[in-house]
């Protein structure tokens, strides 16, 4: 008792005692792994990919190295997996934005879908627009746009059937137009000017009357023919 009120002294930690640690949350397999993709597609978008390490992960992610390790087997594995789920997404978001059925709309919904994914997931585009350093990467931004490409062939196919065109041109004007739009897209990403409604309206300004104008036989008007 000190002056006059009881103590417990159970409860007063001795001068040889530690204070406790406050007990943290282990995390799942799944959310480490989740984790860990976060970091690392952060910091190869501000890095690439030499400028990012494992060590430097695994200290964002308050973990040691073979947890990174046993993840993803490496730096490599990571990158991939990010890239992977990037090329995924920009996909479906693509693929899902094609629902009208005016032609001149299907231009516009794809236009919005990419500058929709830059302005949402500019990190995993930072990442996509990059030169891959792994040579058997699960994809590259050359690889993702000839897909997109191939989900506009058949918008194309119908619509140079329909206006007496060949329609086995379709994938060579996909390829062009699916390419002006990525191309816009990258230069956009720094800039954001205009707003993107406004990109959006000038691209497909220029890909539909360009498709309006179109020679069955286009021909060249210069030199060299060959």
């Amino acid at each position: 008792m000190i002056d006059g009120v009881a103590t417990d002294s159970s409860s007063t930690p001795s001068s040889n005692e530690k204070p406790r640690r406050p007990r943290r949350t282990r995390m799942t397999g799944a959310e480490r792994r989740q984790q860990l993709l976060e970091i690392g597609r952060t910091l190869f978008a501000a890095k690439g990919f030499e400028g990012t390490s494992v060590e430097e992960i695994a200290a964002k992610a308050g973990v040691s190295k073979p947890v990174v390790y046993e993840h993803f087997g490496g730096k490599e594995g990571l990158y991939a997996v990010v890239v992977d789920r990037e090329m995924r997404r920009l996909l479906d978001m693509v693929t899902s934005s094609l629902t009208a059925g005016h032609p001149r709309e299907l231009c516009e919904q794809a236009a919005f879908a990419l500058l929709d994914y830059i302005e949402e997931y500019t990190d995993g585009f930072r990442i996509l627009v990059r030169d891959s350093p792994i040579p058997q990467s699960t994809g590259s931004f050359a690889s993702l746009i000839s897909d997109i490409a191939t989900q506009v062939e058949d918008i194309l196919g119908r619509e140079f059937k329909s206006r007496g065109f060949d329609p086995k041109l379709a994938p060579l004007y996909a390829q062009a137009l699916v390419g002006m739009v990525a191309l816009t897209g990258q230069w956009w990403l720094d800039v954001r000017r205009p707003k993107k409604s406004e990109v959006a309206a000038h691209l497909v300004n220029l890909a539909w009357h360009g498709l309006d104008g179109l020679e069955a036989k286009p021909r060249l008007i210069g030199h060299r023919k060959a």
